[in-house]
C-alpha cells in the first residue's frame, strides 16, 4: 500500500459544546477515488474543511505530504468581485488551459466575477479547482448548478484524474461512476468502505441490522430510536419497489393514450373524458427571445397525476418552456390552456420565503396552532416534520440554525403542506441528502397532483416520472415515456434532429423499439404475480397486527420470534415478487 498522501489521526472537533466528531482518522492515497456520504448536518463539509487545512481540530493532527498540491471546492466560497473569469482561473494555469475549460463549463471569459449568478460562480469556482492540475481534489457538491451534459463530462474528467479525489454529492449516479470506495459519517462515526458507492446500500443496511439487533438486546431505547429512524429509511427504499410499479403503470397508461391519437388531427379536443383531467394543453408553441428561438412548435398534453421531468443544457430555455406551459409567459405562435381546476404550488429554491427568525414550528403554522393539512388530511405540525427527518429540538428551534440542506428540506415541507394540485419543483434536490431524497421520492410518489420537475439528477428522475420533456436547444423539444434512462435509449441522433424537428416535439410519440417475444410461461408468472403480492401484503398486515397486540407481552419469548421470523420472510418475499412483476413488466413493454 502506498504512502498516503493526506491524513487526518485521531481527530475530534465540537461546536458549541457539542461533538461533532471523535477520534476520526482518514487515510488518502494517490488513486483513491472516495465518496464522503451522511445525512445533512452529520460534518461532511465540516470534514472536508480538516482535510482542506481550513480548520483547526480540537485533538488529533493532519498531515499533508510534502510537495503534493491540493485543490478544495466549497459549497459557496469568495470570489475576487472586480476580476474577469479568465484572470481569476488562469492563476492556476496556462491560458490556453484557462480558456478551454471556462468554454467547457460555459462560461464568458471576460464577465467581471461581481454580476455573476450563483450557479456561475458555483462553475467559476469548479473550473479554477480543475485546471490547477493538483495531487488531490476535495469536491463538496461539484455537480451543483451543472446541466446534465456538463455533469457526465466531469464525471469522465474525474474518472481519468490520476490523484486522490474526496467528494461529496447527492447525485448517486454521479456517485456510482466516480468512486471506487466510500465512507460514511453517521452519528459522529466515519465507516469505511473499499467498494465504491454502487454498494452502499447493501452496506449499510448491514450495518444497520447488526446495529439493531445489538442495541435491541442491550435495551438501549434511546439510541435504537436513532437506528430505527434509519431503518425508516431502509423500508421506505424497500418500498420504493411498491411505487416503482405504480410508476409502470403510469408510463404505459401514457404511452397507451399517446399511441391511440397516432393518425388524428392535431386539434384533438380533449372535453368529455379527458377535460376533467386535463393540466396543460400546449399546441405548436414557438418562443423566441432576443432573436433566439427557444421553442419552436411543441405540442404537449399534461394530465392530471402524471410526473413530468424537463431536462436540457443551461441556457437552453428550460425555464422559458417551464412559464409557457404554466402561462406566465404568452407565445408567440401556438396555443396554451390550463385546466380550470389547476392551482400550482411553486418549490422555492432560493428559500425566500424562509424568515429565519420564526421556528420551524411556526414557519410550519404562521396563522398559528398545531396542525397543517396535507393533501387535504390533517397533520400534526411535529408528526409531519418528523417525516421530515427534523428532531424535536429542532422543530422548536429557529430557522437561522438550520443547514442549508436541512433548509432546503423545510422549503418542500411547506411545498408539499399548501393546497394546490399542480406542484412546481425547479431543481428541488439541490444540498439534500440521500435519506432525504428517499423521503422526497416517498412523498412526491403519495402527491395526487400533477409534477413539473426541472432536475439534473438522473436517478431522481428514473424513480419518479412518468415523462421526460428534454429541452435540446435551438428551439428543439420532444417529448419520451419513462425517465432518465428511457430518454437516452429514445433519444434520435442529435445531427438529425438539428436539421428536422423529431416526431416527438408534434404528437409527443417516441418511436417504439422493434417488440420482443415473450414466452407463454413469462406471461403466465406475470399474470399471477398481483394475486401473489396482493396475499403477501395481507400476511404482512396480520403479522404486524399480531406485534402490535397488547396480547403480545403474555406470549412465551419463543413465539414472539417466530412471529417476527416470519414477518421478515414474507416481507423479503414480498420485495422478490414486486421486483419481479418489475422485470416481466419491462420486458413485455
Amino acid at each position: 500500500m502506498s504512502a498516503p498522501l493526506l491524513s487526518l489521526r485521531e481527530t475530534s472537533l465540537s461546536f458549541g459544546g457539542r461533538p461533532l466528531f471523535e477520534d476520526l482518522s482518514i487515510h488518502l492515497s494517490q488513486g483513491d477515488k472516495t465518496c464522503l456520504v451522511g445525512r445533512n448536518g452529520c460534518g461532511k463539509s465540516t470534514m472536508l474543511k480538516l482535510l482542506a487545512g481550513l480548520l483547526e481540530p480540537d485533538k488529533g493532527e493532519r498531515f499533508l505530504q510534502p510537495g503534493v498540491s491540493l485543490e478544495y471546492l466549497a459549497q459557496d466560497g469568495p470570489l475576487p468581485a472586480d476580476q474577469t473569469i479568465l484572470d481569476f482561473i488562469q492563476e492556476k494555469a496556462e491560458t490556453f488551459k484557462a480558456e478551454a475549460i471556462v468554454n467547457r463549463l460555459d462560461l464568458d471569459p471576460s464577465r467581471v466575477m461581481a454580476n455573476l449568478s450563483g450557479g456561475e460562480r458555483r462553475r467559476v469556482s469548479l473550473a479554477k479547482a480543475l485546471v490547477a492540475e493538483s495531487d488531490i481534489l476535495l469536491l463538496d457538491e461539484p455537480t451543483n448548478h451543472l446541466d446534465l451534459a456538463t455533469i457526465q463530462w466531469l464525471e469522465g474528467h474525474l474518472r481519468d484524474f490520476k490523484g486522490a479525489l474526496i467528494v461529496i454529492s447527492h447525485d448517486r449516479t454521479f456517485l456510482e461512476t466516480v468512486s471506487t470506495s466510500t465512507l460514511w459519517l453517521d452519528r459522529g462515526i466515519l465507516r469505511h468502505h473499499k467498494k465504491g458507492f454502487g454498494d452502499f446500500e447493501s452496506w449499510s443496511d448491514q450495518i444497520l441490522e447488526e446495529e439493531e439487533k445489538h442495541l435491541d438486546r442491550l435495551d438501549n431505547r434511546l439510541r435504537l430510536e436513532t437506528v430505527w429512524l434509519h431503518r425508516g429509511v431502509t423500508a421506505r427504499r424497500k418500498r420504493n419497489q411498491g411505487r416503482l410499479r405504480q410508476l409502470m403503470d403510469l408510463r404505459a397508461q401514457k404511452s397507451d393514450r399517446l399511441g391511440n391519437q397516432i393518425g388524428k388531427s392535431k386539434s384533438v379536443s380533449l372535453d368529455g373524458n379527458w377535460g376533467s383531467k386535463l393540466t396543460i394543453e400546449a399546441k405548436e408553441v414557438t418562443k423566441t427571445i432576443a432573436g433566439r428561438t427557444l421553442i419552436n412548435k411543441f405540442s404537449a398534453r399534461i394530465l392530471r397525476g402524471e410526473r413530468i421531468g424537463i431536462i436540457g443544457p443551461n441556457g437552453a430555455g428550460k425555464t422559458t418552456l417551464l412559464k409557457v406551459l404554466l402561462g406566465i409567459t404568452p407565445p408567440d405562435e401556438g396555443h396554451v390552456r390550463l385546466g380550470k381546476t389547476v392551482e400550482p404550488i411553486y418549490f422555492d429554491q432560493l428559500r425566500t420565503k424562509l424568515d429565519p427568525r420564526l421556528t420551524l414550528w411556526e414557519s410550519m403554522c404562521p396563522q398559528g396552532g398545531d396542525q397543517v393539512f396535507v393533501q387535504g388530511k390533517p397533520r400534526h405540525v411535529f408528526g409531519y416534520l418528523r417525516d421530515f427527518l427534523f428532531e424535536e429540538k429542532q422543530i422548536r428551534g429557529q430557522v437561522s440554525i438550520l443547514s442549508g440542506g436541512e433548509k432546503n428540506r423545510l422549503c418542500l415541507a411547506q411545498a408539499l403542506a399548501q393546497p394546490g394540485n399542480l406542484l412546481v419543483l425547479d431543481e428541488p434536490t439541490n444540498d439534500l441528502d440521500m435519506d432525504t431524497l428517499d423521503l422526497l421520492i416517498d412523498m412526491l410518489s403519495d402527491f395526487e397532483g400533477t409534477l413539473l420537475i426541472v432536475s439534473h439528477d438522473r436517478d431522481f428522475l428514473d424513480k419518479l416520472t412518468t415523462s421526460i420533456i428534454a429541452v435540446e436547444g435551438e428551439g428543439v423539444i420532444a417529448e419520451y415515456i419513462g425517465g432518465y434512462q428511457d430518454y437516452l435509449r429514445q433519444r434520435p441522433n442529435m445531427k438529425a434532429k438539428t436539421q428536422t424537428a423529431p416526431k416527438a416535439s408534434v404528437a409527443g410519440n417516441p418511436e417504439k423499439p422493434q417488440p420482443k417475444r415473450v414466452s407463454y410461461h413469462l406471461k403466465r408468472e406475470l399474470e399471477q404475480l398481483p394475486n401473489l403480492i396482493q396475499q403477501l401484503n395481507h400476511q404482512i398486515n396480520d403479522l404486524e397486527n399480531q406485534l402490535a397486540s397488547p396480547e403480545l407481552v403474555n406470549k412465551p419469548h419463543h413465539e414472539i420470534s417466530l412471529i417476527s421470523q416470519h414477518l421478515e420472510e414474507k416481507r423479503q418475499a414480498l420485495d422478490q415478487a414486486e421486483t419481479r412483476w418489475l422485470e416481466l413488466s419491462e420486458l413485455v413493454e
